[in-house]
């Protein structure tokens, strides 16, 4: 396993959901062949995506029915047609209606009638090495696939409703309701399997050709899982549950940039002593499957494994909460043990305390900078760009943020960020864009919306609201029309060694 070098790169942030396609939803497939393409010829060499597992709650990647699953939204139907399984009119466009925004409902019914077509047609005419292929996908994921399949069958069972509102066998695993359960539901069982054996074979040859071209892909891995997931069902006993399997704690952050009044995420907090027993086994398994995965990981929130924000499960706001201590470097050692070195970067914004600053700096790991939260007219500002360090990835805003351009226009007094540019209202952009490309920070990443200089309209995600985030999408024109910005894009990175 490589440990995350100092040299200096850069690439860009969009999440996979966001790519150009006529499915409705960025997917596997040619398009996103043709992104990396574009990022190698324009110099970059990362390309920064979100959580890729299958989405539930405000369709968020942060909250997935599992840490292990992959999201079959995400599977090319084109691809499909040319294995045979399914036939040209059978992959139809129609949740593509908008090419700037998913519509997550509309996309979900249109893939999951195309999928359950190729499902039947695999196990009719698939060719015999096909199928060897999909019982060594089941053998290798044994440690989660089953405990998954199972959670999905009976999630659609009951009519998508929360685990803790299925029969109280069922709930709580009982022998013998699981094994009727695993019965019942046998085809469905085995769908969602085959889901997930589409999802990884598509992404390990997309992977295989983004390592060809150079590119190395960030992945990010949330701290928490969701309390709807089969993670959570499968091993309650590694969360903070009550004895009705009730989140007794949720986690969130105290009131910061984002909210007044904090963020409350309301994930269920993990039972870090039981972990701890157990040799972390389960975080193990989750980061050994990271690292297969992508070539460096993200690991949101890391100040959560230092102390953690702990708020009561009947909380209003997450001002309600206190830190509790985390699994501090106890738990990296024991990651470090089994794994070896650990190509990760740390999730450090926030409130961020030195004692999460020693545990970052103990193993190693760079910590993020954002250019948007730079310019308070503090000098020491650690955000301003002659304050950084190398050993950091740089960033002009994250998936929670505005857009560059929708910041910019937010802002009540302009000055100290023209004055530190040295620029005007009209040349800013860029201006922060070269900022960007010659810190001295070994990595730089950029939203894409920030290299188009697109405004509001294009943000991500807005932190505390539930409606509206995640569907942002770069149609085909504008990819196209953004050659120029790409080629300066380019001359920046090579310029300040980059590339």
């Amino acid at each position: 396993m490589k440990s995350l070098s100092l040299d200096r790169r850069s690439g860009l942030l969009m999440h996979v959901t966001s790519l150009p396609s006529e499915e409705g939803i960025g997917t596997l497939g040619r398009q996103a062949y043709a992104w990396i393409d574009r990022l190698a010829a324009s110099g970059q060499r990362l390309w920064q995506i979100l959580p890729l597992g299958p989405t539930g709650y405000g369709n968020s990647p942060y909250q997935c029915y599992s840490a292990f699953a992959g999201n079959p939204l995400l599977i090319d139907l084109q691809t499909l047609t040319s294995y045979g399984w399914l036939a040209p009119s059978e992959v139809t466009a129609e949740g593509s209606c908008d090419e700037k925004r998913v519509d997550f409902s509309r996309v979900r019914q249109v893939k999951r009638e195309a999928l359950r077509l190729a499902y039947r047609a695999f196990w009719q005419r698939a060719e015999d090495e096909w199928k060897s292929r999909f019982y060594a996908f089941e053998l290798s994921q044994v440690f989660w696939l089953e405990d998954y399949a199972l959670f999905m069958a009976l999630h659609e069972r009951y009519g998508a409703s929360s685990w803790q509102e299925w029969p109280a066998e069922l709930k709580h695993r009982e022998v013998q309701a699981m094994e009727n359960a695993r019965r019942e539901l046998f085809d469905e069982i085995e769908y969602r399997k085959f889901e997930q054996f589409l999802f990884f074979t598509q992404w390990k040859e997309l992977h295989a050709y983004a390592e060809k071209r150079g590119i190395a892909i960030v992945g990010d891995l949330p701290i928490y899982v969701s309390y709807d997931s089969s993670d959570c069902w499968a091993h309650p006993e590694l969360f903070a549950l009550d004895d009705a399997l009730r989140p007794r704690f949720v986690a969130g952050v105290p009131p910061d940039y984002f909210s007044r009044t904090g963020q409350l995420w309301g994930n269920p907090l993990y039972n870090w002593e039981r972990l701890a027993a157990t040799g972390y086994s389960w975080w193990i398994e989750r980061m050994r499957q990271s690292f297969a995965l992508y070539d460096i990981v993200r690991l949101d929130h890391f100040r959560g494994f230092e102390a953690y924000w702990s708020i009561p499960a009947d909380a209003k706001t997450a001002a309600e909460g206190e830190w509790r201590p985390g699994p501090g470097a106890s738990f990296f050692e024991t990651l470090r043990k089994v794994l070896g070195d650990l190509p990760l970067i740390a999730e450090d914004l926030g409130i961020i305390t030195p004692g999460v600053e020693e545990l970052r700096d103990r193993f190693d790991l760079p910590g993020m900078k954002v250019l948007q939260f730079a310019f308070d007219g503090n000098a020491d500002n650690p955000y301003l760009p002659h304050n950084h360090r190398p050993r950091s990835v740089l960033y002009t805003g994250t998936h929670d943020n505005d857009t560059l351009m929708g910041w910019f226009h937010s802002l009540g007094d302009r000055c100290y960020v023209l004055d530190y540019l040295g620029s005007d209202e009209n040349s800013f952009r860029w201006d922060l864009l070269r900022l960007h490309q010659m810190s001295v920070s070994s990595m730089a990443i950029l939203p894409l919306q920030d290299l188009l200089g697109l405004g509001s309209e294009a943000r991500m995600n807005v932190p505390g609201t539930v409606e509206g985030n995640w569907a942002w999408r770069c149609s085909q024109e504008e990819m196209e029309s953004a050659q120029e910005a790409f080629d300066k894009l380019k001359r920046l990175s090579a310029l300040y060694a980059r590339t």
